[in-house]
């Protein structure tokens, strides 16, 4: 009998591996360049060809396939509550410390949270829930320097380059990591609702206990309903207080080894069963009698955990814009050499234009979010200052919110072979959510864009001047900005209409920031696919006269 070949392999594209992931990207070389960081080019190049290693991309996988694992007890029937991870999560976390990505802000000096920001974005593309503890514990510096006896002693250890898991109090750790934990089951959002309690130690039994670390201690009990990053060497966390005429919540620090070398009475009672960012481990915990030292002023916790929550947002920006470039690059990569009918996918006008309209989404968020990150670099700077408290929690709702959609349609342009586990867009795809929800959910952002233009008239101020800075060249534009700023300047912004409200904000500032800085191309598509319409729920809805071609050139450059 005649033998038959029935398993002929071709027209298959290979994965989007080996490729320097900052030299493809025209887009972050440029914003890297004009946001006053361009002395971080070179690292960042060579960080973009070790993140593109194949080696390091399957760092990612892995961590994704084998999840974290909770040991509650030991052999001998210990209390231990420790979390075991695949040696790929410490891979992982090892390059992220190593480069500097939870400290370098607060070490360098001008430029160094727009480098920060962009190796973020690059690690982004890599791979997300190790971005988690990291973001908490670069985020938890600024908090932290309220406490100054605190600071002393753990600030050197957070701020060191050297990744150190283990298992041990700070004084025997090369470096350290810090992790946060509010949302209790009966509030969420709402952490004013916390039950969680803090009751003060007497100060004698403290210095029995702890020496000259016993002052401002606090006994806490309670529960965390989200616990992020329990395996961390110490948590900010929020609980109520009522002494000292100080009623409402108030912020600590829970180390998890106590000075005194024992471990602190934190209970890991499980970790979250999550839709994606499944290497990072979140739990539940509760507090019995654990104790906690005072951060800032009692019943002034939120304020105090603000400091944190501002950084924390702004890598929520830079974490979706990294992830949207990632699926991206993997969806572009493959319609470049995937034929059907007769010639590559990029080639077909219809995919072109889906194509194209990620490509514009994702310039537009990737120049958002470093823009942003140039305000904290300037915040001493009250302009800058009160631009990101507008762009903040706008571009969070607005960037994170259009990421889900972006994963979805990238998915599609790979087809069915993107739907399976072995494709990375399936993992990017359930990562893309979570940036929405955590750190304050969508509507809890544009609440906070409301409180900010109604309780500060410099806010709108602060947009207006960045976006005249687009000039009068563009008439649609210019319409643009004068109704917006009409509409700010001339009613009380409407909580009922706020998402709209976000969404037209960062678009304008998208907008502005292409027009000035963008190919003319570029900026045109964007203009007529944005502002002179409703984005709408799906990409591929570019109008004719685009020139989809010039865009996917600059968008991927292999």
């Amino acid at each position: 009998m005649q033998a038959f070949d029935t398993h002929e392999v071709r027209n298959t594209v290979a994965p989007f591996e080996n490729v320097n992931l900052y030299a493809a990207d025209p887009a972050l070389q440029e914003a890297l360049l004009r946001e006053g960081a361009a002395d971080a080019a070179a690292s960042l190049h060579a960080l973009g060809a070790e993140l593109g290693r194949a080696e390091t991309l399957d760092l990612a996988r892995l961590a994704n396939l084998y999840p974290p694992t909770l040991h509650n007890f030991d052999r001998q029937g210990q209390r231990i509550d420790e979390v075991e991870f695949h040696p790929s999560w410490h891979g992982l976390m090892a390059l992220l410390i190593g480069h500097g990505t939870h400290s370098s802000p607060w070490q360098g000096g001008p430029g160094a949270q727009v480098a920060r920001a962009a190796r973020y974005l690059l690690f982004g593309q890599l791979e997300n829930g190790s971005q988690c503890p990291v973001t908490m514990t670069y985020a938890s510096v600024p908090a932290l320097k309220q406490a100054p006896r605190i600071a002393a002693r753990w600030l050197p250890k957070i701020l060191s380059n050297d990744y150190d898991p283990r298992l041990l109090p700070i004084e025997q750790k090369r470096g350290a990591i810090i992790g946060m934990g509010m949302t209790e089951k009966q509030g969420g959002s709402d952490v004013r609702a916390n039950t969680t309690r803090a009751e003060p130690v007497l100060p004698s039994e403290a210095r029995a206990l702890f020496g000259e670390e016993g002052e401002d201690v606090f006994r806490i009990v309670g529960h965390k309903w989200f616990f992020s990053a329990p395996q961390s060497d110490a948590h900010l966390i929020l609980a109520q207080t009522d002494t000292e005429g100080s009623a409402g919540l108030s912020c600590f620090f829970l180390p998890r080894y106590l000075p005194n070398g024992e471990r602190n009475a934190i209970r890991v009672q499980r970790l979250k069963d999550k839709v994606g960012n499944r290497s990072n481990a979140s739990s539940e915990v509760e507090f019995t009698g654990a104790y906690g030292w005072l951060i800032g002023k009692q019943g002034r916790g939120i304020p105090t955990i603000l400091e944190m929550g501002s950084h924390t947002r702004l890598d929520c920006v830079l974490g979706s814009a990294g992830a949207m470039r990632a699926a991206l690059t993997h969806a572009l990569h493959h319609a470049r050499r995937r034929v059907a009918f007769g010639r590559p996918l990029a080639e077909q006008p219809l995919m072109q234009n889906v194509l194209a309209d990620l490509a514009l989404e994702s310039e537009a968020a990737t120049v958002f979010a470093m823009r942003l990150a140039r305000c904290f670099d300037e915040i001493s700077d009250p302009l800058q200052a009160m631009l990101a408290r507008v762009l903040t929690p706008a571009g969070k709702y607005w960037i994170c919110k259009r990421g889900p959609g972006f994963g979805a349609e990238a998915m599609e342009v790979i087809g069915g072979s993107g739907y399976v586990e072995e494709s990375p867009l399936a993992r990017l795809y359930r990562e893309l959510p979570v940036n929405s929800i955590w750190e304050g959910s969508g509507n809890v952002m544009c609440l906070d864009l409301l409180r900010a233009l109604s309780k500060s008239p410099e806010a709108r101020e602060a947009l207006a001047a960045e976006l005249a800075l687009a000039g009068n060249g563009d008439t649609f534009f210019v319409a643009y900005r004068s109704t917006l700023m009409a509409d700010l300047t001339q009613q009380q912004p409407d909580e009922f209409t706020a998402r709209v409200l976000a969404e037209r904000v960062v678009l304008a500032v998208q907008a502005a920031l292409l027009l000035r800085h963008a190919p003319g191309y570029v900026s045109a598509a964007f203009m007529a696919s944005r502002l002179k319409r409703e984005p709408g729920g799906a990409y591929g809805r570019l109008p004719p006269g685009v020139d989809c071609a010039a865009i996917l050139a600059r968008a991927l450059v292999e």
